[in-house]
């Protein structure tokens, strides 16, 4: 985690991927507040205009940032997908969500949005974590 060490329950964990975006914008890959990881949106543009690809890439980045926290896939309980062209994109989403989380079936969404950050992007995808008292 980056930053100065937790100090109590009530001060979250930053962890950084290193990401352009969290330094100019001012955010954190994940934060992890008790039980709970929050991570922000994960996209892709290495993988040119293959949406599936973008999504593989995109949910590896935040499992990465999930198990940086100490937990992984089994503890998603809430995913998030934003995608530019649902028509055209939203199945191949959908069974890229499943490869990384058919067996965990956490909540799940998603949504077509008018443009993403980057007009190469064409999904984004946050998901919140929960683990249980170890």
């Amino acid at each position: 985690m980056t930053g100065a060490a937790m100090t109590g329950a009530d001060r979250p964990g930053r962890i950084s991927s290193g990401g352009p975006y969290e330094e100019i914008f001012g955010y954190s890959r994940a934060v992890v507040a008790g039980p709970w990881v929050l991570v922000s949106g994960c996209t892709s543009v290495v993988d040119g205009d293959d949406t599936a690809a973008q999504a593989r890439t995109a949910l590896r980045t935040a499992l990465d940032a999930l198990r940086r926290a100490g937990l992984d896939a089994a503890d998603v309980v809430r995913t998030r997908m934003y995608v530019t062209d649902i028509a055209a994109d939203g199945d191949a989403v959908g069974r890229v969500h499943a490869e990384f989380f058919g067996a965990v079936r956490p909540a799940a969404t998603m949504v077509e949005v008018s443009a993403l950050i980057d007009p190469r992007m064409r999904v984004e995808i946050d998901l919140t974590a929960y683990r249980e008292s170890r």
